[in-house]
């Protein structure tokens, strides 16, 4: 190579050095977007930004909102209504007698649509009313309350049902305790003696087997402790379905958007529908008296109608899109949804999957697998609409 060569390659390459850096600036340098203007109260929708639709949108509509809120109230009633009572009369139904397997299958159904329901419209609903726009970004927008609200409700639920069985089981074996000791002087009862009769090298014990009392008395402790948990598990599910329940009739009886009420109202029918069988199910094993049952059957078919007309009396005052409305109403949907999470997996379908019921019948489990999955894949497809 010649001496001339080397300075020539030499600029060559500080040229396509300087060129390649300066690419960046001049091929891909692009002017900064201009800033859109803020959008004001009348370009306001309802996707990505703050507020619902206003009175110039096409689903805002008060005289209509109102003739559907005045429908729906009664068609959720008489619906919660059929829902919760159907499994307390299959007592007169013999298929539907409690230890039959329709009324296990029925019940596997009713669990699926309460545990599609925590995961498919409570939790999602609290999801989104924490993160909306109409929140601060900081603390809302940075933490998963939705999620930490829900696994704390949970646990609690867990922690509940913990102390509440072992107070029953302390004051159960406080009451044996008290009972034995004032027996304690009694005789015990006479036993009829056993006669040895030898004959060669065999002996024969004629012996009358005493009762098994201890038998019994451990029976019946498991019958009532099965009672007692049987009544938490109704109280407490009573519990997260009224909050639930009483949320969204609140937030519908307050909403003029005739687009989302419409198929709200039919959804919210076939919701308390099955959701109050599952919950009929659970009171019925319960064994409640009538006065009992008439309470909690009213309290069930009343909250969601109850919010309705809450919101209509609030419409002027309650704002769905209010910072405090969305943190109040997000906050209870997640303790919501982590309650009827733990009670329909928890309470409801291992504690009867992994009964002797199902345990011994692989056919039985098939069917009620499939009754779950029907529930709950029922109320996912409403998630559409709800």
């Amino acid at each position: 190579m010649s001496s001339q060569t080397v300075p020539r390659v030499l600029v060559l390459t500080l040229l396509v050095l300087l060129i390649h850096s300066s690419l960046p600036i001049t091929t891909f340098a692009q002017p900064a977007p201009e800033q859109s203007p803020p959008e004001t109260a009348a370009t306001t929708t309802t996707h990505g930004v703050c507020g619902g639709p206003t009175a110039g949108h096409k689903c805002h509509s008060v005289p209509r909102a109102l003739r559907l809120k005045l429908i729906a109230i009664p068609a959720i009633l008489l619906a919660s209504m059929a829902g919760v009572c159907l499994p307390l009369l299959s007592r007169s139904v013999p298929a539907l007698r409690p230890d039959g397997n329709l009324f296990v299958v029925v019940k596997a159904f009713a669990s699926g649509v309460i545990l599609g329901t925590g995961y498919m419209h409570v939790l999602p609903d609290s999801f989104n009313d924490l993160t909306s726009p109409c929140l601060p970004r900081r603390p809302w927008a940075e933490f998963p309350f939705t999620a930490f609200v829900a696994m704390l409700a949970a646990v609690s639920t867990l922690m509940l049902d913990s102390l509440m069985l072992t107070f029953h089981s302390r004051s159960r074996g406080k009451a044996s305790a008290v009972v034995a000791h004032h027996g304690h002087g009694d005789s015990p009862p006479p036993h009829k003696p056993a006669h040895c009769h030898g004959h060669g090298h065999m002996l024969e014990l004629d012996m009358t087997p005493a009762t098994p009392e201890g038998a019994v008395d451990d029976d019946v402790e498991a019958g009532k402790a099965r009672l007692l948990r049987n009544r938490v598990i109704v109280q407490v599910l009573e519990m997260g379905i009224v909050v639930h329940s009483v949320v969204i009739g609140l937030g519908m009886g307050a909403s003029q958007n005739v687009c989302t009420i419409r198929p709200l109202v039919a959804a919210l029918c076939f919701h308390q529908l099955f959701e109050g069988m599952g919950l009929g199910g659970c009171i019925l094993q319960a064994e409640y008296g009538a006065r009992m049952k008439s309470v909690l059957v009213f309290f069930f078919s009343t909250t969601t109608p109850f919010g309705i007309a809450l919101g209509l009396a609030l419409t002027r005052v309650y704002s769905d899109s209010s910072p405090a409305a969305l943190i109040v109403v997000g906050l209870l949907n997640a303790a919501s949804a982590g309650l009827l999470h733990y009670m329909a997996l928890v309470d409801l379908l291992a504690a009867d999957f992994m009964g002797p019921k199902l345990q011994g019948s692989v056919r039985l489990q098939l069917v009620s697998f499939l009754a779950v999955l029907l529930g709950a894949g029922g109320m996912s497809v409403m998630a559409k609409w709800a």
